[in-house]
């Protein structure tokens, strides 16, 4: 499995309904697309769940990189670029896949926090904690790290939005607008 993502951050007077009207005219171009576990159409508002600034931050889990290199080489991609420019997309491998399919669809929240794997003498073992306001009601949980940069996120998944207390103050709080599930 291979996770991607790409981060567009848009301006703090971007009108988040056009991001809507996207996703509810096209999020269900990528419903079954071969080698695609799940595409999930994320946005932040700025000053709404606590969140800085506008973004739309779809987050994929690929089945291998066929699915992956069909999407980004052979013109779905191109979708993204034409509207928003060439984007940086962030590529990681999974650690902790624990995902309910019953439940996914039932999302409509996701938390991310981002962290860094420090050096050390061992990689045996390696625990990434989870924060505990996280866990509480939580539908699913996903753990993507990248080796080159060093770096991982945390993604938990929720029908409703916590109410994190101001506990996870570096933690982004996405709106899901769509999940596509692939074949």
């Amino acid at each position: 499995m291979i996770g991607m993502q790409y981060k567009i951050t848009l301006p703090n007077d971007y009108h988040m309904d056009i991001i809507r009207k996207r996703v509810k005219e096209n999020g269900s171009k990528t419903d079954a697309l071969a080698g695609l576990y799940f595409k999930m159409y994320l946005i932040t508002e700025k000053e709404k769940n606590g969140n800085l600034y506008n973004s739309y931050a779809p987050l994929y889990l690929w089945n291998d990189s066929n699915g992956m290199n069909h999407f980004i080489f052979d013109g779905f991609f191109n979708n993204i670029i034409e509207s928003f420019g060439w984007q940086k997309i962030n590529i990681g491998i999974p650690l902790t896949v624990e995902l309910n399919e019953d439940l996914l669809l039932k999302c409509r929240f996701l938390i991310e926090i981002q962290g860094s794997i420090n050096e050390t003498n061992t990689l045996n073992k390696l625990l990434l904690e989870p924060v505990e306001i996280t866990n509480q009601n939580a539908l699913g949980k996903l753990v993507i790290y990248n080796p080159d940069k060093w770096g991982y996120s945390q993604f938990y998944l929720y029908e409703n939005k916590p109410d994190l207390n101001g506990k996870l103050q570096d933690a982004a709080v996405y709106e899901i607008l769509h999940i596509s599930k692939g074949i």
